[in-house]
Parts: structure tokens; C-alpha cells; sequence
């Protein structure tokens, strides 16, 4: 099978935004990220470990080339210091453990310093998913159907049958291929001066941001939460979201700043989300639960703060297709700026059930971190006891609330 991932920019852009933060403020912390496929019938060959295997050495020997290192220095919010800091830096094969050992016939775990492993993640489960359905089924067959329903689906917003307003692509870490989601960007983005009421803006994919011209997409992920709340044992992680929305104001104060709600509720989220964060952040990002009730949630505490929420973003990005999009636009337009993260319906929408894998922290600093989110089932730790524990930290906190 030819090389997977051919650039170090092909990975999310919130690796970037996360990474620097990591390497001006949390340089010395080390985490371990564990490996899950959440489909219950999937199972991988050994050869599918094997070629997985071969092609995350091969992953291991990019490094960012100068035009690329010059991309980067010229996103606003990217600092020189951190541009040098990625000129030496390079993915350590030695810090990955791959084995036939899971669930599922693979198991995968990282182990290194935060910086190193965070850069892991998404080209460990883009690589993950093209072996999966290219030794899987008859990719040619895939592909095929793959591109009639992208261009279905384009169709829909050309003529306005669906309405999204601003739009991403947000699917590297699930895609069918690099050739598929390749396929996507362009369709998208050459199609955008032709819909009726959407707007294509942008990827989390760098590589492809920079290939097209559109604008690379993400602040912070759920791991930005776990690890700065809950991976020093002095912090109470019902705080979680407190130490880490000040460390993010610390690194960017008004820029790049999209909140992640629901590391451990979005109740929770909005004890620590008052007028000072909620002025700063430009918006927050709808991840899990009830999108409807979320939104309704959001405008109800900005209109507490005084805050207009019409002057804020609601992004969503939680298991979207055009319908469910077009649908909350209709709901929330009038009442908050709204925009999209469309991951899996854009990347890997074929005849073919697609994967739903994860690689999340399970340890940072030697102790367990969690999520506990909106939704049953997204979470993952090794350590039920310690999932209690958080829990037990979040409702005292509630319970006590004012």
C-alpha cells in the first residue's frame, strides 16, 4: 500500500492550536493514549496490524519542510517560537505500541510527552481507517459510491433543497482515504460561489487547507480539558474547565477562541463559563447530547451575562449530516451566529457501515483523566474508580453551586 500520510500538516488544525499552548505552558507533562473501536462486529486482520503498523513508520519519518513551516508562521495566532520549536521536531516511532492484542484484533497506545503524543492521534486514526476499508472491501467499489453521494449531496445545497450557512469539514480522523477526502475539499470549495444560503469555509485538515485556500479550522479538543484539569493532583477536576479556559486566555487572550463544552457536562462547563471567558471565547462548540437543548442552554446563559448572543457562534459538531445542519440553522439563524463541523458525512459516506474509532488520553502525569460527557457511551478511562470519583467531585460542586 503506498504512504498514508505524506505531510505532517495532514492533521487537525486544533493540534496546532493545542500544541503551541502544550509547549509554552505544559512542556513536562507526559500522557498515555489508549486505542478503542466502538463498532462491536469490526475485527482487524494481522495483516491489517501489520501494513498499520508499516505505515505509522513511515509516518515517523516526515518532517515539515520550510514552505510548510511558512504556512504555519503566517496563521495569526502561530508564534516564531513554536514554528522553531516544529523545525527540529519529528514523531518518535519508539513512543507507539501496536499490538493484535484488542478487542477488536488491534490495540494501539502512545507513550511520551504530551507534546509528542498529542501529534499522534489523528494521523494514527486516519491511517487506521484507510487499511481498515482498503484491505477491507473493494475500495474502487467504495470510492465509486463514495463520490455519487458527494455529489448528491452537493447538488442539495446548489439548489437549495438544504441550507447550512458557514460550513467545515471536519473528518480527516475518519475518512474513507487521503484521495476521498482530497476529493471533498475540492468539490466543496469549487462549488461554494454556486449554493443557495451555505458557505464552505474551511477544514481541519491543514494540508488541504493550504492545497485549496481555505481557512484550517480548530481551537481545542476535549484532551486541552482532561489534561490541563485533571493531570496536576492539586486541581479539583470539577474545575477542569476553569484551568483550562485560563491557560487557553493566557496563550491566545482574544484569539482562537472556540470553548468545548461537555468534557465533563456542559452544566458544569457554565459554572466556570461567566462574563470574563464568556466575552473573550468568540463562541462555543456543541459536541454531545441534544443540539436543540444545548443551543437553547447557550443563548439562556449569554442572556444572563448580558451578553448578546447574536454576537456569538454556535458550532456544532456532533455525529452532523446536511439535514440534521440545515435543520438547526432554521432553529438557531435568528438568535446566535450558527456554523457546522461535518466530519464522517463528508469523509466517508459510502455503501460501507463507517468506523468509529477513538484514540483519547487515558493517563497524563501517571494519573487517570476522564471524560464525562453529554451523551452515554463517549467517554473513556481504564479506571472506573476514578470516573466515580469525577463524578462524585461534579455533583458535590453542583449540589454547592450558588
Amino acid at each position: 500500500m503506498d504512504r498514508i500520510i505524506n505531510s505532517l500538516l495532514e492533521i487537525d488544525a486544533y493540534k496546532f492550536s493545542m500544541g503551541q499552548a502544550i509547549y509554552h505552558l505544559f512542556s513536562d507533562y507526559k500522557t498515555t493514549w489508549t486505542f478503542k473501536c466502538r463498532n462491536t462486529d469490526v475485527r482487524f486482520t494481522p495483516a491489517m496490524v501489520e501494513e498499520i503498523r508499516r505505515q505509522i513508520k513511515a509516518y515517523c519519518d516526515l518532517r515539515f519542510a520550510e514552505d510548510e513551516l511558512d504556512y504555519l508562521n503566517d496563521i495569526r495566532w502561530i508564534k516564531g517560537s513554536y514554528v522553531d520549536f516544529l523545525r527540529i521536531w519529528k514523531p518518535r516511532y519508539e513512543d507507539f505500541e501496536i499490538t493484535a492484542d484488542g478487542d477488536c484484533g488491534l490495540g494501539i497506545q502512545t507513550r511520551g510527552t504530551w507534546l509528542n503524543t498529542s501529534m499522534y492521534e489523528i494521523p494514527t486514526l486516519a491511517i487506521v481507517n484507510e487499511v481498515y476499508f482498503r484491505m477491507r472491501y473493494d475500495y474502487d467499489e467504495l470510492l465509486a459510491s463514495y463520490r455519487q453521494r458527494l455529489a448528491e449531496k452537493t447538488a442539495k445545497l446548489i439548489d437549495g433543497r438544504l441550507n447550512l450557512g458557514p460550513f467545515s469539514e471536519f473528518g480527516i480522523r475518519r475518512r474513507l482515504s487521503g484521495e476521498a477526502q482530497d476529493l471533498a475539499i475540492r468539490t466543496l470549495s469549487e462549488a461554494d460561489g454556486r449554493y443557495a444560503d451555505s458557505h464552505f469555509v474551511g477544514t481541519r485538515d491543514v494540508c488541504l487547507a493550504r492545497k485549496y485556500g481555505v481557512t484550517p479550522i480548530g481551537t481545542m479538543a476535549h484532551e486541552w480539558i482532561m489534561c490541563v484539569g485533571q493531570g496536576n493532583h492539586k486541581h479539583n477536576p470539577a474545575y477542569s474547565n476553569w484551568y483550562a479556559l485560563n491557560a487557553w486566555v493566557k496563550e491566545y487572550g482574544v484569539l482562537n477562541g472556540t470553548a468545548l463544552t461537555d468534557t465533563i457536562s456542559t452544566d458544569c462547563f457554565l459554572q466556570d463559563f461567566q462574563l470574563t471567558f464568556a466575552t473573550l471565547f468568540s463562541g462555543v462548540r456543541h459536541d454531545s447530547g441534544d443540539p436543540f437543548a444545548w443551543g437553547d442552554k447557550m443563548i439562556r446563559h449569554y442572556e444572563k451575562l448580558e451578553i448578546d448572543p447574536r454576537s456569538k457562534t454556535l458550532l456544532f459538531s456532533d455525529s452532523l449530516d446536511f439535514e440534521r445542519a440545515d435543520a438547526l440553522r432554521a432553529y438557531f439563524k435568528d438568535r446566535a451566529k450558527v456554523a457546522f463541523g461535518i466530519g464522517t458525512y463528508i469523509s466517508n459516506d459510502t455503501m460501507a457501515e463507517p468506523l468509529n474509532i477513538v484514540l483519547k488520553p487515558t493517563f497524563c502525569n501517571g494519573m487517570d483523566v476522564a471524560k464525562i460527557s453529554d451523551a452515554p457511551g463517549k467517554g473513556m478511562c481504564r479506571n472506573q474508580d476514578y470516573v466515580d470519583y469525577l463524578q462524585r467531585c461534579i455533583s458535590w460542586r453542583m449540589s454547592h453551586s450558588a
